[in-house]
Protein backbone atom coordinates (compact mmCIF):
# COMPACT_ATOMS: atom_id res chain seq x y z
CA UNK A 1 0.00 0.00 0.00
CA UNK A 2 1.18 2.81 -0.95
CA UNK A 3 2.29 6.04 1.66
CA UNK A 4 1.48 10.00 1.69
CA UNK A 5 3.55 12.29 1.66
CA UNK A 6 3.04 15.99 0.81
CA UNK A 7 0.67 15.01 -2.60
CA UNK A 8 3.09 12.13 -3.54
CA UNK A 9 2.47 8.59 -2.92
CA UNK A 10 6.04 6.41 -2.62
CA UNK A 11 5.75 2.74 -2.80
CA UNK A 12 7.28 -0.11 -1.13
CA UNK A 13 8.83 -1.61 -4.85
CA UNK A 14 9.83 1.40 -5.83
CA UNK A 15 12.13 1.86 -2.83
CA UNK A 16 15.78 0.01 -3.04
CA UNK A 17 15.66 -2.31 0.10
CA UNK A 18 18.02 -1.10 2.76
CA UNK A 19 18.59 -4.89 3.73
CA UNK A 20 20.09 -5.12 -0.31
CA UNK A 21 24.10 -4.91 -1.60
CA UNK A 22 26.20 -3.48 1.38
CA UNK A 23 22.86 -3.14 3.49
CA UNK A 24 23.69 -6.90 4.79
CA UNK A 25 26.57 -6.04 5.90
CA UNK A 26 25.58 -2.95 7.52
CA UNK A 27 23.02 -4.87 9.05
CA UNK A 28 25.33 -7.57 10.12
CA UNK A 29 27.46 -5.29 11.80
CA UNK A 30 24.32 -3.89 14.03
CA UNK A 31 23.17 -6.84 15.04
CA UNK A 32 26.91 -7.63 15.95
CA UNK A 33 26.16 -4.53 18.00
CA UNK A 34 23.20 -4.81 19.18
CA UNK A 35 23.60 -8.20 21.40
CA UNK A 36 27.31 -6.92 22.17
CA UNK A 37 25.34 -3.83 23.63
CA UNK A 38 22.20 -5.52 25.12
CA UNK A 39 24.15 -8.41 26.83
CA UNK A 40 26.94 -5.36 28.45
CA UNK A 41 24.25 -3.57 29.45
CA UNK A 42 22.20 -6.04 31.32
CA UNK A 43 25.27 -7.36 33.11
CA UNK A 44 26.60 -4.21 33.94
CA UNK A 45 23.19 -2.91 35.63
CA UNK A 46 22.66 -6.67 37.44
CA UNK A 47 25.77 -6.56 38.65
CA UNK A 48 27.27 -2.91 39.31
CA UNK A 49 24.42 -0.19 38.22
CA UNK A 50 25.46 1.32 41.72
CA UNK A 51 29.18 1.88 40.72
CA UNK A 52 28.30 3.85 37.61
CA UNK A 53 24.66 4.27 37.04
CA UNK A 54 24.84 7.11 33.93
CA UNK A 55 26.95 5.15 32.02
CA UNK A 56 25.49 2.02 32.08
CA UNK A 57 21.93 3.41 31.62
CA UNK A 58 23.77 5.21 28.59
CA UNK A 59 24.97 1.79 27.50
CA UNK A 60 21.26 0.74 27.70
CA UNK A 61 20.12 3.28 25.50
CA UNK A 62 23.20 2.31 23.15
CA UNK A 63 21.35 -1.38 23.04
CA UNK A 64 18.16 -0.32 22.64
CA UNK A 65 19.25 2.07 19.57
CA UNK A 66 21.41 -0.42 17.87
CA UNK A 67 18.43 -3.06 18.42
CA UNK A 68 15.96 -0.44 16.82
CA UNK A 69 18.81 0.54 13.89
CA UNK A 70 19.15 -3.28 13.11
CA UNK A 71 15.41 -4.14 12.61
CA UNK A 72 14.90 -1.06 10.96
CA UNK A 73 17.41 -2.05 8.47
CA UNK A 74 16.29 -5.16 7.78
CA UNK A 75 12.62 -4.68 7.18
CA UNK A 76 11.22 -2.73 3.80
CA UNK A 77 8.92 0.36 3.37
CA UNK A 78 8.85 4.24 3.84
CA UNK A 79 8.26 4.01 7.54
CA UNK A 80 10.77 1.78 8.65
CA UNK A 81 13.65 3.72 6.53
CA UNK A 82 12.13 6.72 8.94
CA UNK A 83 12.91 4.86 11.72
CA UNK A 84 16.36 3.87 10.74
CA UNK A 85 16.86 7.48 9.84
CA UNK A 86 16.10 8.40 12.86
CA UNK A 87 17.86 5.59 15.05
CA UNK A 88 21.46 6.16 13.17
CA UNK A 89 20.80 10.27 13.64
CA UNK A 90 20.57 9.43 16.73
CA UNK A 91 23.54 7.08 17.26
CA UNK A 92 25.49 9.87 15.42
CA UNK A 93 24.49 12.47 17.88
CA UNK A 94 24.99 10.58 21.03
CA UNK A 95 28.17 9.18 19.77
CA UNK A 96 29.38 12.92 19.47
CA UNK A 97 27.54 14.09 22.49
CA UNK A 98 28.78 11.60 24.83
CA UNK A 99 32.06 11.09 22.73
CA UNK A 100 32.35 14.91 24.16
CA UNK A 101 31.43 14.44 27.41
CA UNK A 102 33.43 11.47 28.59
CA UNK A 103 36.82 13.23 27.84
CA UNK A 104 36.01 16.18 28.80
CA UNK A 105 34.50 15.03 32.39
CA UNK A 106 36.09 11.65 32.79
CA UNK A 107 35.00 11.47 36.23
CA UNK A 108 31.70 11.22 35.55
CA UNK A 109 32.46 7.95 33.01
CA UNK A 110 34.01 6.02 36.08
CA UNK A 111 32.79 2.51 33.59
CA UNK A 112 33.32 2.71 29.80
CA UNK A 113 29.94 2.98 27.83
CA UNK A 114 29.68 2.12 24.08
CA UNK A 115 29.66 5.90 22.99
CA UNK A 116 32.35 7.04 25.65
CA UNK A 117 35.66 8.44 24.06
CA UNK A 118 33.95 8.48 21.00
CA UNK A 119 33.90 4.39 20.86
CA UNK A 120 37.55 3.72 21.59
CA UNK A 121 36.81 0.54 23.18
CA UNK A 122 35.19 -0.81 20.19
CA UNK A 123 37.70 0.74 17.78
CA UNK A 124 35.60 3.48 17.10
CA UNK A 125 33.22 1.33 15.15
CA UNK A 126 30.44 3.63 17.29
CA UNK A 127 31.56 6.30 15.89
CA UNK A 128 31.76 5.42 12.26
CA UNK A 129 28.66 3.22 11.97
CA UNK A 130 26.21 5.73 11.53
CA UNK A 131 27.91 7.13 9.31
CA UNK A 132 27.58 4.48 6.92
CA UNK A 133 24.58 3.97 8.24
CA UNK A 134 23.27 7.47 7.05
CA UNK A 135 25.07 7.17 3.85
CA UNK A 136 23.30 3.70 3.07
CA UNK A 137 19.82 5.29 4.08
CA UNK A 138 20.58 8.46 1.22
CA UNK A 139 21.31 5.73 -1.47
CA UNK A 140 18.10 3.90 -0.50
CA UNK A 141 15.79 7.30 0.33
CA UNK A 142 12.52 6.31 -1.04
CA UNK A 143 12.06 8.45 -4.44
CA UNK A 144 8.87 10.22 -4.91
CA UNK A 145 6.93 10.20 -8.16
Amino acid sequence: MPERRSGTSVTSSEQPATASGPGRVLIAIYAIFAIGATSRALVQIATRFDEAPVPYALSALAAVVYVLATVALARRGVTWWRVAMAACTFEMVGVLVIGTVSLALPDAFPDATVWSNYGMGYLFIPLVLPVFGLLWLRRTAPRRR
